[in-house]
C-alpha cells in the first residue's frame, strides 16, 4: 500500500485476475495468487513448519461447500478478512471495522451453535 496504493484483499484479487483486460493488471494479481501457496511450499521445504498436526475434521464435500458460502459471502461482503481485518483495520476504515466485526461474531456463534446446540 505504502509503495503503489494496492491493498492485499485476496478476495478481490482474485476477481480482478479473472476480469482484468489489460495485462498489466492481470499479471501483478496472478503473481501474487501464485506467490501464497509458493511462500506455503518454500517455508516447508526449507523445514520452517511441520503442517503434520493440521487436520480437517469435516468431510470434504462440506468443506468444500464451506469455502463456497465463504466466497458468496466473501463477494457480497465486498472482501473477507485479509482485506477488512488487515488493510482496512490498518487504514482505519469504518466499514472494515464494522465488516470484521461481524466476521468475528459470526464465526463465535456458529462455533456455538455447532458444538453446543447441534
Amino acid at each position: 500500500m505504502l509503495t503503489i496504493g494496492r491493498i492485499a484483499g485476496v478476495c478481490g484479487i482474485v476477481v480482478n485476475a479473472m476480469t482484468a483486460t489489460d495485462v498489466m493488471g492481470r499479471s501483478w494479481r496472478l503473481a501474487f495468487m501464485l506467490g501464497l501457496p509458493l511462500g506455503a511450499l518454500l517455508v516447508t521445504a526449507l523445514g520452517l513448519k511441520n503442517w503434520s498436526s493440521i487436520a480437517f475434521p469435516a468431510a470434504m464435500p462440506t468443506t468444500v461447500i464451506a469455502g463456497l458460502i465463504v466466497g458468496v459471502g466473501a463477494t457480497v461482503g465486498s472482501g473477507f478478512t485479509s482485506g477488512h481485518g488487515i488493510c482496512g483495520l490498518a487504514r482505519f476504515s469504518m466499514r472494515s471495522v464494522v465488516a470484521t466485526a461481524t466476521f468475528m461474531a459470526t464465526g463465535a456463534a456458529t462455533v456455538f451453535v455447532v458444538r453446543h446446540i447441534i
